[in-house]
């Protein structure tokens, strides 16, 4: 666009009101020559925002987020530039490798290096590139590399993924924190351990991996959207609006990205911020899923877009005509729910299995209202029991079997509202501290008896202990594990 002064108007004071990418891109320079290495990738974010085009301005943030120690996110740049701008820019190659050696993947690493030497002998870096590929070519006999330990990082991740998506979470806890412990700054894998935490109901250990994310990781923009959803579901009003303000200030330029944040801010109902970026996505042609047109109709609806809202709707239903979801508006209209903790919301269900309310209990698993694993899974076992439900997760069949314990074991006292709620109080504490309780009977009794005690009733470890059918020493342990932690 040129300079922002002209030889026309010398004489002139000029407001600098119009800014194109350029603008913000000096700028950006400056503060990264002064070593402000945050305002620079800021600057240059919006700069990259007016000009996604611009490789130059997208491998200079790929350099900043490099010395920042953000190697993943400069890995993405990289591959962007590669894949959708430039194919021939191959000194991407060389930044490539050097981000894998400081995550400690070094076979990938060397295969950039390897590719950068192939593709551009005598480039800018090649005598830089020799010295990597020296260093990194250790031998396989030293180095005990199979294929399979080479591919390790690959495998594990895609395999902790899937566990996290089909509800196994215990499985994809263990393996993700495998992961962390070989490689220590792969970012992707703090933020899968938090979502399984937080599926897992450990509210403060999701929390505590992603403050250490963003302690490392500056700005680590999965991070900032899932922190924004677990204060969403803790209805922490205020903190989900200054995040939200915090992430409206973000200029992500990668797709995955782009469709996270905007996912995120319409599920906690900034409408407006989401819908700015699912839209730019849509003019992009971005093949989404189901879930991406759900939202883009929803955030679409309700900024005022009403036709094109529906014409999305249209188009959904056209890609994937066996997705069963309610139009968002329509979902929206009908009686919204008291706002509950899941604590009071497993004791509703509860109650309602027993009562016999299928339909309600079906209602909950129709609706597109976010539900963690854990809660949906519970919901299939009180409609369909444990033969019919295929439930993988061990948490729910804990907390199904314990309250069915108590139920068979004293049936007036779980018709106790309030005794029904303490139950899953206590199976929720179980889940937070990560406690691994596999005796569904010796935890009933042990929540039987503390609350009993309690409330003054008279009733002895032998008499609770038979009416649960184990023994006294059972539930002596159980109840000595709750005490310590409740």
């Amino acid at each position: 666009m040129g300079k922002y002064t002209s030889e026309h108007h010398k004489n002139t004071r000029i407001v600098q009101l119009f800014q194109d990418g350029q603008y913000f891109y000096h700028k950006g320079l400056k503060a990264y020559r002064e070593r402000n290495l945050s305002r620079a990738s800021k600057l240059i974010q919006r700069a990259i925002f007016l000009e996604p085009d611009n490789t130059g301005m997208l491998s200079q943030l790929a350099v900043i987020y490099t010395e920042m120690g953000f190697y993943q996110q400069s890995n993405e740049l990289l591959d962007f530039i590669l894949k959708n701008i430039n194919e021939k820019m191959t000194e991407c190659y060389y930044f490539k490798a050097n981000n894998y050696a400081h995550l400690g993947l070094f076979q990938e690493a060397y295969k950039a290096a390897e590719t950068y030497m192939k593709e551009d002998p005598n480039g800018e870096f090649s005598a830089e590139n020799e010295e990597l590929l020296e260093l990194l070519d250790m031998g396989e006999e030293d180095q005990g590399y199979s294929e399979y330990d080479q591919d390790d990082l690959i495998l594990k991740q895609d395999r902790a993924k899937s566990l996290l998506e089909n509800g196994q979470l215990q499985e994809s806890i263990v393996m993700l924190e495998e992961i962390i412990a070989d490689y220590p700054e792969f970012w992707s894998a703090y933020n899968n351990l938090a979502l399984a935490y937080f599926y897992a109901g450990d509210v403060q250990k999701a929390k505590t991996t992603i403050f250490t994310v963003l302690e490392k990781s500056h700005g680590n923009l999965h991070a900032l959207c899932n922190l924004l959803i677990f204060y969403h579901y803790e209805r922490k009003d205020e903190k989900v609006r200054d995040l939200s303000e915090q992430l409206s200030n973000i200029y992500p330029m990668l797709l995955e990205q782009r469709y996270k944040l905007g996912a995120t801010l319409s599920l906690v109902g900034r409408y407006d911020l989401g819908f700015k970026w699912l839209k730019s996505l849509y003019r992009m042609g971005f093949e989404g899923d189901e879930t991406f047109y759900y939202w883009l109709a929803c955030t679409a609806y309700f900024t005022g877009r009403t036709q094109f809202a529906r014409s999305v709707w249209k188009k959904m239903q056209e890609e994937y005509p066996d997705a069963a979801r309610m139009e968002p508006w329509k979902e929206r209209q009908e009686k919204a729910p008291v706002q509950r903790t899941l604590e009071e919301r497993l004791a509703a269900y509860y109650i309602s299995g027993r009562k016999g309310e299928k339909e309600q209990l079906q209602a909950v698993l129709d609706s597109n209202i976010a539900k963690t694993s854990f809660e949906d899974q519970f919901v299939r076992l009180l409609l369909y029991g444990e033969d019919g439900a295929a439930v993988a997760s061990k948490d729910a069949l804990l907390a199904y079997r314990t309250a069915k314990a108590i139920e068979q074991a004293d049936r007036s006292a779980i018709e106790q509202e309030a005794m029904c709620f303490w139950i899953f109080h206590v199976i929720q504490q179980i889940r937070a501290y990560g406690l691994q309780l596999k005796n569904a009977g010796g935890l009933a009794a042990a929540i039987y008896f503390i609350w009993k005690t309690e409330h003054r009733e008279r009733l002895t470890k032998s008499e609770t202990a038979k009416l649960f059918s184990i023994s006294p020493g059972t539930l002596t342990k159980y109840e000595r594990t709750l005490k310590e932690h409740l």
